[in-house]
């Protein structure tokens, strides 16, 4: 029924998007028992611990619970999960809306990241950001510190549900994120404002002034936008073939 995952993503993100497809497809009805752990680890070819991880994914959608002594089961889902199409995601208007959605989102956590920061924290976010001054130094396209300078702002907020909610765009913020930091770094002025922002977003943290920090962020995403639109047709038709490429190497069709 299942068809091996590839290696291209994580494991269990790609075993939890083949049986979150058999569901929103009706393959897997409200009331039925998913095949045993034993019968999935041996259709998927992955370990207990990756399969585990995929089900505690599907719980926390809602889309399915663990009866004792009698397996997993599909629950009615009120809502359908947040999905992404490669085919959509991989353009330069879908990059766009990708910043679009991080501008709403990431101007508030900047905010609740300066009004709950601790000594700790900055100290974090002063490590992360001067990550990414060391990655481009060594030659690196920064994406990975770039996230991580991000995602650290996220765990200042503390608050679990704007974190899973990043947390579960990952894949396509990290595809973005590549793009439009290989946009800026053909620029030297771009490359100069990027650093300039990040700065802006941490200072307002440090500070614990949260409407500079949210309008620190808003302008960085804004900014981020406007560098996107800036670049040439010929460089987005490469970047976007690059932004494809993992996202198709993710969960192949279930059958």
């Amino acid at each position: 029924m299942f068809a091996p995952v590839r290696s291209a993503a994580k494991l269990s993100d790609q075993v939890a998007e083949v049986l979150i497809r058999e569901i929103t497809e009706g393959n897997l009805k409200a009331g039925d028992k998913l095949p045993s752990e034993p019968h999935l680890v041996e259709q998927f070819a992955v370990s207990r611990t990756v399969l585990r991880e995929a089900i505690s994914r599907l719980k926390s959608l809602g889309l399915v619970e663990s009866r004792q002594g009698s397996g997993v089961f599909v629950l009615a889902a009120d809502t359908m999960p947040l999905r992404f199409d490669p085919e959509v995601v991989a353009s330069r208007e879908a990059v766009v809306q990708i910043a679009e959605v991080r501008r709403a989102l990431e101007a508030e956590v900047a905010a609740l990241a300066a009004a709950r920061r601790v000594p700790a924290d900055i100290a974090r976010l002063e490590q992360a950001f001067a990550a990414i001054d060391a990655a481009v130094a060594a030659g690196h396209d920064g994406v990975d510190e770039d996230v991580a300078f991000h995602r650290a702002i996220a765990d200042t907020a503390r608050n679990p549900f704007l974190i899973s909610t990043l947390q579960y765009m990952r894949q396509f913020l990290h595809g973005a994120t590549r793009v439009t930091r290989a946009n800026e770094a053909r620029r030297h002025d771009f490359a100069t404002a990027v650093r300039s922002e990040h700065e802006a977003i941490l200072l307002g943290i440090a500070a614990g002034e949260p409407a500079r920090a949210r309008d620190a962020a808003s302008r960085h995403m804004n900014n981020a936008i406007l560098r996107i639109e800036a670049a040439d047709p010929s460089f987005w038709s490469q970047q976007g073939a690059a932004l494809a490429a993992p996202l198709k190497a993710g969960p192949p069709a279930g059958g």
